[in-house]
């Protein structure tokens, strides 16, 4: 099977959908285009597309859970916003050009992001799937994204220490890892999936975002600005742990190599897991 097209359908579909959002909405100052400006900057749209192909993989209708998968990318573009602002990381580009704070100016960059947080509660809400599953969907995202997840992953993250790759571990459990389990069991509730199919997605989410970190560090040190679209070596100047700094990139390598098995264990269940097993392998692989 070409899991390369399946990956850029999926693609399609949630740019399609993305795109409708804010299109005919009214302009309060220049709040709506800051939120288009990152919403709408590409990527490689991994979190939805993983919700969309955890609910395949569940048995479930792909277009019902767009919804689910675009208020992942939202919580996700309103995340990158605010770690981009000169309080938190104070970065200049990010996917290749000006960051939202530089375009707009802090305030408005801070308003898009709260704007998107939101947007994206509401999203869950127009799906239409069960009232029960919506409400699922409404415990899970907000659990994984918030103080137990994601942002309680950024508060660590902004503390100026230097961590044991244990300590290290549990910050990108939350910041990187919280949002892509996330985006495995939205896919699961939007199908109806069973509490085994959704155990068996968040090992395999909880994978692949150790993997996806690692090599996240990794390329830091020796990636390319161009193709990575952020600068290079930003970590080492703010003098933050990583896993590179901390292991080096051979046992990062191998590290990558042992999680991505993991992950594809994690989904040995499942009948139709061959996309998910290839995403595994192409973002251990990836140069951007």
């Amino acid at each position: 099977m070409d899991y390369e097209s399946v990956f850029r359908q999926d693609q399609a579909q949630i740019e399609a959908f993305l795109g409708k959002y804010l299109e005919n909405s009214p302009q309060y100052a220049r709040l709506q285009e800051a939120m288009r400006y990152s919403l709408l900057a590409g990527g490689k749209r991994i979190r939805p597309v993983l919700v969309l192909e955890a609910c395949r993989i569940c048995g479930g209708e792909v277009e019902k859970a767009l919804p689910f998968a675009c208020a992942v990318e939202m919580i996700h573009t309103y995340s990158l916003i605010h770690d981009d602002l000169p309080a938190m990381d104070n970065d200049d580009l990010r996917r290749g050009r000006p960051t939202n704070h530089k375009e707009f100016g802090e305030a408005a960059a801070i308003l898009a992001g709260d704007a998107l947080l939101t947007e994206a509660f509401f999203a869950l809400s127009q799906a239409e799937l069960p009232p029960d599953r919506i409400v699922q969907a409404v415990a899970c995202l907000s659990a994984q994204a918030g103080h137990l997840g994601m942002v309680g992953g950024q508060a660590l993250d902004m503390e100026e220490k230097k961590r044991t790759v244990p300590e290290l571990e549990q910050l990108q459990s939350l910041k990187t890892g919280a949002l892509l389990q996330a985006a495995a069991e939205l896919g699961c509730i939007a199908a109806g999936g069973t509490p085994q199919q959704r155990q068996g997605l968040r090992v395999y989410a909880e994978k692949l975002g150790r993997a996806f970190q690692i090599r996240d560090d990794m390329l830091d040190v020796m990636g390319e600005q161009a193709q990575l679209g952020k600068p290079i070596g930003s970590d080492a100047e703010l003098g933050k742990s990583t896993f590179a700094a901390l292991l080096g990139l051979e046992a990062c390598a191998g590290l990558v190599e042992e999680l991505t098995a993991q992950a594809a264990q994690a989904l040995a269940s499942f009948e139709a897991r061959g996309f998910l097993v290839w995403l595994a392998q192409q973002l251990a692989q990836r140069s951007f």
